[in-house]
């Protein structure tokens, strides 16, 4: 029995097999069941542009600087621009059809009181945002009350669903060891995320390869992997991308590209 399937067999039971693909093996009773669902996967004939979150969250970021990076998000046809809230609604009204509106909560710390976190998220699903990266409660999972983290992920992904919002959960995964990484992605998978993603940036460090590769295997490939965090060069998107990632979070997008 591999690692995943014997972590997902003592959070979850000896259940039926899944139907998704993922490294768990076994079904994990997902709010969203993705059997049916399209491989996330980055295409290779697809520009790398279109998987770039082009992202901006320093805490001085100016409104000039998130026009300028949405101007260079729409002339590239970037993924999403992913800029903290305050920013959110002049951004819908920079950005092209085709570039998604992005922004965080519970960020960067993860460690927001659950109906705090989840009164942010619909703050910012009411600005119109299509995108929602959020922190998920590392404080609970590091105390070792990992379930915490789950029904927080849970609440959020139901008001995003609810709402035809993408969710992202941010696990940090300089944080975690290999096997609080799976773990973690597998009740973000069962909550219902869309996407599991490494890093905020403002870590101990940002995505690697092993794990971009470690989280691809868990979850499988039905939901997203983005990779964020110290990515600067094209060279480092693309080993990320073939480790698995279909996501790329980044600051310097035209080094990327």
């Amino acid at each position: 029995m591999n690692r995943i399937e014997s972590i997902a067999r003592h959070l979850f039971g000896d259940n039926q097999p899944c139907k998704c693909g993922g490294g768990h093996v076994v079904c994990l009773g997902c709010a969203v069941c993705r059997a049916e669902k399209p491989d996330q996967i980055y295409d290779p004939q697809a520009p790398l542009a279109s998987i770039i979150d082009a992202t901006l969250l320093r805490a001085d970021a100016t409104q000039s600087e998130i026009n300028a990076l949405c101007d260079l998000a729409n002339d590239y046809k970037c993924a999403s621009v992913c800029v903290n809230s305050h920013f959110s609604h002049p951004l819908q009204l920079r950005l092209s059809s085709s570039v998604k509106s992005c922004t965080v909560i519970n960020f960067p710390l993860g460690a927001g009181y659950k109906y705090a976190v989840a009164a942010e998220a619909l703050a910012v699903i009411n600005t119109g945002i299509e995108e929602l990266d959020m922190v998920q409660n590392l404080s609970a999972v590091k105390s070792g009350h990992i379930l915490h983290s789950y029904e927080l992920i849970r609440t959020i992904a139901e008001l995003c669903r609810s709402n035809g919002v993408l969710l992202k959960v941010i696990l940090e995964t300089c944080f975690l060891s290999p096997e609080e990484i799976i773990a973690c992605a597998l009740y973000a998978k069962k909550a219902g995320a869309e996407f599991v993603k490494t890093s905020t940036g403002y870590g101990t460090a940002g995505a690697t390869e092993e794990n971009v590769r470690l989280l691809r295997e868990t979850v499988g490939p039905k939901i997203g992997v983005k990779a964020s965090g110290g990515i600067k060069t094209r060279e480092q998107a693309l080993a990320l991308v073939a480790a698995g990632a279909n996501r790329i979070g980044a600051s310097n997008v035209k080094a990327l590209l």
